[in-house]
Protein backbone atom coordinates (compact mmCIF):
# COMPACT_ATOMS: atom_id res chain seq x y z
CA UNK A 1 0.00 0.00 0.00
CA UNK A 2 1.25 3.49 -0.82
CA UNK A 3 2.15 5.86 1.97
CA UNK A 4 1.38 9.55 1.98
CA UNK A 5 2.57 12.70 3.63
CA UNK A 6 0.61 15.91 4.06
CA UNK A 7 1.04 18.50 1.33
CA UNK A 8 1.63 21.78 3.23
CA UNK A 9 1.00 23.80 0.06
CA UNK A 10 -2.48 22.26 -0.19
CA UNK A 11 -3.27 23.08 3.44
CA UNK A 12 -2.27 26.73 2.94
CA UNK A 13 -4.10 26.89 -0.39
CA UNK A 14 -7.31 25.40 1.04
CA UNK A 15 -7.23 27.82 3.98
CA UNK A 16 -6.78 30.74 1.57
CA UNK A 17 -9.71 29.52 -0.55
CA UNK A 18 -11.85 29.20 2.56
CA UNK A 19 -10.87 32.71 3.70
CA UNK A 20 -11.80 34.01 0.24
CA UNK A 21 -15.16 32.18 0.50
CA UNK A 22 -14.30 30.02 -2.49
CA UNK A 23 -15.94 26.88 -1.19
CA UNK A 24 -19.03 24.73 -1.61
CA UNK A 25 -20.73 23.62 1.58
CA UNK A 26 -23.11 21.04 0.12
CA UNK A 27 -22.36 18.91 -2.88
CA UNK A 28 -22.62 15.33 -4.03
CA UNK A 29 -18.91 14.65 -4.09
CA UNK A 30 -19.26 11.53 -6.24
CA UNK A 31 -20.88 13.72 -8.91
CA UNK A 32 -18.54 16.73 -8.77
CA UNK A 33 -15.16 15.22 -7.88
CA UNK A 34 -12.75 15.80 -10.76
CA UNK A 35 -12.06 12.88 -13.06
CA UNK A 36 -8.64 11.96 -14.45
CA UNK A 37 -9.65 13.76 -17.66
CA UNK A 38 -10.53 16.87 -15.65
CA UNK A 39 -7.06 16.75 -14.10
CA UNK A 40 -5.45 16.46 -17.52
CA UNK A 41 -7.48 19.42 -18.81
CA UNK A 42 -6.46 21.46 -15.77
CA UNK A 43 -2.79 20.65 -16.35
CA UNK A 44 -3.03 21.91 -19.94
CA UNK A 45 -3.48 25.44 -18.57
CA UNK A 46 -1.82 25.26 -15.15
CA UNK A 47 1.48 24.23 -13.60
CA UNK A 48 2.18 21.10 -11.59
CA UNK A 49 2.47 23.29 -8.49
CA UNK A 50 -1.04 24.65 -9.10
CA UNK A 51 -2.33 21.13 -9.68
CA UNK A 52 -0.67 19.91 -6.52
CA UNK A 53 -2.29 22.59 -4.36
CA UNK A 54 -5.62 20.84 -4.81
CA UNK A 55 -4.30 17.61 -3.26
CA UNK A 56 -3.94 17.15 0.48
CA UNK A 57 -1.59 14.19 0.16
CA UNK A 58 1.75 13.57 -1.51
CA UNK A 59 2.52 9.99 -2.46
CA UNK A 60 5.81 9.07 -0.82
CA UNK A 61 8.39 8.00 -3.36
CA UNK A 62 6.40 9.08 -6.42
CA UNK A 63 8.11 11.16 -9.07
CA UNK A 64 7.45 14.90 -8.97
CA UNK A 65 5.37 16.38 -11.78
CA UNK A 66 3.26 13.25 -12.23
CA UNK A 67 -0.35 12.62 -11.28
CA UNK A 68 0.82 9.69 -9.16
CA UNK A 69 2.56 12.18 -6.86
CA UNK A 70 -0.73 13.74 -5.71
CA UNK A 71 -3.61 12.22 -3.76
CA UNK A 72 -6.66 13.22 -1.72
CA UNK A 73 -8.17 15.98 -3.88
CA UNK A 74 -10.05 18.72 -2.00
CA UNK A 75 -12.06 20.47 -4.67
CA UNK A 76 -13.15 20.80 -8.26
CA UNK A 77 -10.20 22.93 -9.47
CA UNK A 78 -12.27 26.06 -8.78
CA UNK A 79 -13.53 25.76 -5.23
CA UNK A 80 -12.84 23.69 -2.15
CA UNK A 81 -15.73 21.34 -1.37
CA UNK A 82 -16.68 20.50 2.20
CA UNK A 83 -17.60 17.02 0.99
CA UNK A 84 -14.20 16.76 -0.70
CA UNK A 85 -12.52 17.43 2.63
CA UNK A 86 -14.79 14.87 4.30
CA UNK A 87 -13.94 12.34 1.57
CA UNK A 88 -10.22 12.94 2.20
CA UNK A 89 -10.75 12.49 5.93
CA UNK A 90 -12.74 9.29 5.47
CA UNK A 91 -10.37 7.70 2.96
CA UNK A 92 -7.30 8.59 4.99
CA UNK A 93 -8.88 7.19 8.16
CA UNK A 94 -10.04 4.06 6.36
CA UNK A 95 -6.54 3.27 5.09
CA UNK A 96 -4.60 4.40 8.18
CA UNK A 97 -2.94 7.54 6.80
CA UNK A 98 -3.11 9.36 10.12
CA UNK A 99 -1.29 12.57 9.15
CA UNK A 100 -3.55 13.15 6.15
CA UNK A 101 -6.60 12.24 8.23
CA UNK A 102 -5.67 14.84 10.87
CA UNK A 103 -4.92 17.50 8.26
CA UNK A 104 -8.34 16.92 6.68
CA UNK A 105 -9.99 17.07 10.10
CA UNK A 106 -8.28 20.38 10.86
CA UNK A 107 -9.36 21.83 7.50
CA UNK A 108 -12.93 20.69 8.10
CA UNK A 109 -12.94 22.38 11.50
CA UNK A 110 -11.43 25.52 9.97
CA UNK A 111 -14.13 25.66 7.30
CA UNK A 112 -16.95 24.95 9.72
CA UNK A 113 -15.72 27.65 12.11
CA UNK A 114 -15.52 30.20 9.28
CA UNK A 115 -19.12 29.63 8.16
CA UNK A 116 -20.79 29.33 11.57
Amino acid sequence: MASYSVNPAAVAFARARIDARQYVLRSRWNEVAPSAADGTAYLEKHSWNEYGQWHLGLTDGATDDTKARYAFILGDFRRVHRMGIIACHYRAAEWGHKDVELAAHELLQYLDNRVS
